[in-house]
């Protein structure tokens, strides 16, 4: 049984944050976070298919890719440190060596992210004071990991976290430990699949081989991180990983068994969490849009289907608007790829508390324009289609498009 608790990337045994405000861009917050563990780490990570990778990325790219145990992740917010060249790179190897030093571990231990403007250079002295500045004020309190939360905010309008527990068999062979899962993410504009402009980071003290991690985590991020778009932009940083310290004491999981599809399980919940509270939170949004198509012939397909209802700007526009034009999402479907029959799919706005039929036998069909526009105006917006091909489903998030967006986009350098 997984169960939600309070707290984030601190809720795990071993693992502390902190966060301080360097002046990197920002000028009235806190705008770099670090997390740190008091064990090496197995890591796993997800990176951009950007094809213009930032500095962090290629960084940690290959850290993971090596295999090598991580104990450190320094984020800031306000400049990219992308499409900066040698120096990105540069000052990614200055940060991580200065990192290890004040915390007495390798820099090919420090893993790196940054966030905002694409193309300026970070002043170096700015990321070290505050590495420095972070490394005296590490804790392991609930606190320090929302602040650090909200620390790597950019556009963001709250922090995004959450933390999970189960139970797994001990090392020991006798009973059961408590294992915990935790993450924190950024997330808000230049959302799209493959991956978005997100950082995520998950801490556990679960004791798994790296492998496994790698491909429990390529796996979930399928149907959840892939599955939210805004406004079809994929950035150039985006970055998910997640530290596995083992400090709970459970048996480690080697194979893929009852203990690992718990995890597996454990890991998506954190994850669908942290991205439907993305997608909820788009630049300028004022609803989260959710699409659930079912009973289609094949897994990829419905993933498709879904996607191109919520990443549909006229259905986005649609729903700022509260206006029930579901010709709207047939259009996004029918132009998605995948084939169907249109004169047997079923189409549905879900409400809190009661669900209209828009669309059967190949109609629109007659509901109460009033009920539609009071549903469209609930802050989770919910349509659901029923494909009649098959088995298989997935489920989409975006959000709406307002003229917010536009205007936040509009002077985002300065």
């Amino acid at each position: 049984m997984i169960s939600k608790i309070s707290g984030g990337v601190t809720a795990a045994k071993g693992f502390s944050a902190a966060c301080c405000a360097a002046g990197i861009k920002y000028r009235d917050r806190t705008d770099m976070a670090m997390l740190y563990s008091s064990v090496p780490c197995t890591v796993a990570g997800v990176f951009t298919s950007n094809k213009v990778k930032a500095a962090p990325v290629l960084w940690d790219r290959g850290i993971v890719a090596s295999g090598h145990p991580v104990q450190a992740v320094v984020v800031n917010a306000g400049i990219a440190n992308a499409a900066t060249g040698g120096t990105g790179l540069k000052l990614c190897r200055e940060t991580a060596e200065h990192t290890g030093k004040l915390l007495g571990i390798p820099a090919d231990s420090v893993l790196l992210g940054s966030t905002g403007v694409i193309g300026p250079n970070i002043p170096l002295d700015r990321i070290t004071a505050g590495v420095s500045a972070m490394s005296e004020k590490l804790s392991n309190t609930p606190e320090a990991g929302t602040a650090a939360s909200k620390a790597i905010m950019t556009t963001d309008t709250v922090n995004k976290e959450i933390a999970v527990e189960f139970d797994l068999p001990a090392e020991s062979g006798e009973g059961m430990v408590t294992v915990r899962l935790g993450g924190m993410c950024k997330g808000s504009g230049m959302i799209h699949p493959n991956m978005c402009t997100m950082l995520a980071y998950l801490t556990t003290d679960c004791a798994i081989r790296r492998d496994l991690l790698q491909e429990a985590l390529s796996a979930v991020v399928q149907d959840t991180f892939n599955m939210i778009t805004v406004d079809g932009d994929t950035s150039t940083n985006d970055t998910l990983l997640v530290m596995a310290g083992g400090l709970s004491g459970n048996r480690c999981i080697s194979e893929k068994n009852q203990d690992y599809e718990l995890f597996c399980e454990a890991l998506f919940t954190v994850c669908r969490t942290l991205a439907v509270k993305m997608a909820g939170d788009g630049e300028g949004a004022t609803h989260l849009v959710e699409m659930h198509v079912y009973n289609a012939d094949t897994k990829e397909n419905a993933r498709t289907l879904a996607r191109s209802v919520v990443a549909s700007s006229l259905v986005k526009a649609m729903i700022f608007g509260k206006d029930a034009n579901c010709g709207r999402i047939l259009c996004a479907l029918g132009y998605a790829g995948p084939d169907f029959d249109p004169a047997v799919i079923e189409l549905y706005l879900h409400g809190e508390k009661e669900t209209l039929c828009f669309y059967r036998d190949g109609c629109v069909q007659t509901f109460d324009e009033e009920k539609a526009a009071a549903i469209l105006g609930e802050e989770a917006v919910r349509f659901s289609c029923d494909m009649k091909m098959g088995k298989e489903e997935a489920t989409a998030w975006g959000c709406d498009l307002t003229y917010d967006y536009v205007k936040i986009n509009g002077d985002y350098r300065s």
